[in-house]
């Protein structure tokens, strides 16, 4: 059962260790939505440092320098090791690269392949009895390199505690299930709609966003458009030819919460954006998100987040 909520503890921590000739969007693509996490999440849910294996600073594909948080022999424990690599991935396939993955390996919890990562992993014998999947122009050298290896052609593919994926755009998924893990699906819904506008095809949702069934992705689009007049769950129904009772069983299903509190959640998310971002009167802001007084809004802002729309505003 997914979960729509999920309520924080300690920041996760995150080492992002990239090699020469890494892909600048794959790194975005990691990054950009942890750090919209973060903010829509209103604290530090997610804590990175970027790693070379030696502390100098690392170029990217296309010449873009990085420089460095810390080593990877100086990290602590972390939650999630991130293994960034390129199309120059040999030529990083040393001993002593090895060595440093194993070790590095043994304190993390999950161990992450990103592009050519899966490599330097495999090389270091971090996948062995594992699946897995790398950039697919990799993929039958990869599979002939390391028949130990159960190799799949897929976007993302996690085995227990080792994970890998296919690229760039890959990447971007991974890191949205990273954020429903630990945030729930509402934070993930609010991030995907920063980097992912409009529907993709059916055959493409998979994966690429938090929500593959249709009826409940045009459902969030109908309540997402209909946040000044909210609609009565009813008529949502009726729009979609369905009726409530199969509504509400789809979105508990694949949301984890029934419909009328997925509707709530977006109208305060909306709401949430207006005061931190705008300099719309409380009044104004609680119009625009179908509340029918300041009052209404109020109560309803401090049940979700704990503090009043001033206080939000002040806070941003």
């Amino acid at each position: 059962m997914p979960n729509w909520t999920i309520p924080g503890s300690n920041p996760v921590r995150i080492g992002l260790l990239v090699f020469d000739a890494f892909s600048n969007l794959c790194l975005a693509n990691c990054l950009e939505p942890l750090r919209a996490a973060n903010t829509l999440a209103r604290k530090p849910a997610f804590d990175w440092q970027i790693l070379t294996c030696d502390g100098a600073p690392s170029l990217s594909s296309s010449g873009l320098q990085v420089v460095p948080d810390a080593a990877l022999r100086d990290i602590g424990p972390l939650d999630y090791l991130l293994v960034l690599a390129g199309y120059t991935h040999e030529t990083h396939d040393t001993p002593a690269t090895r060595r440093a993955l194993r070790n590095a390996a043994a304190k993390a919890g999950t161990v992450v392949g990103l592009d050519a990562g899966p490599w330097l992993l495999a090389s270091a014998g971090v996948l062995t009895g594992r699946r897995a999947t790398i950039h697919w122009d990799l993929l039958d050298a990869f599979r002939d390199t390391f028949p130990d290896i159960e190799v799949e052609q897929a976007r993302v593919l996690r085995d227990g505690r080792r994970w890998s994926c296919a690229g760039a755009m890959s990447a971007l998924d991974l890191t949205m299930g990273l954020i429903a893990d630990h945030l729930g699906l509402s934070i993930r819904l609010e991030a995907e709609a920063l980097f992912i506008q409009g529907d993709l095809p059916l055959d493409a949702a998979h994966g690429r966003q938090a929500v593959s069934d249709p009826l409940v992705r045009q459902a969030l689009a109908l309540m997402r458009d209909n946040v000044e007049t909210p609609m009565p769950l009813s008529a949502v129904a009726r729009a979609l030819s369905c009726q409530p009772r199969t509504l509400d069983r789809r979105f508990r299903a694949r949301l984890g919460a029934p419909p009328g509190v997925v509707y709530r959640d977006l109208r305060l998310a909306a709401a949430q954006r207006l005061l931190e971002t705008t300099t719309l009167s409380v009044a104004e802001t609680a119009m625009r998100c179908g509340y029918d007084s300041p009052a209404a809004l109020s109560r309803a802002v401090r049940r979700r987040y704990g503090m009043t729309p001033s206080e939000l505003r002040g806070g941003s």
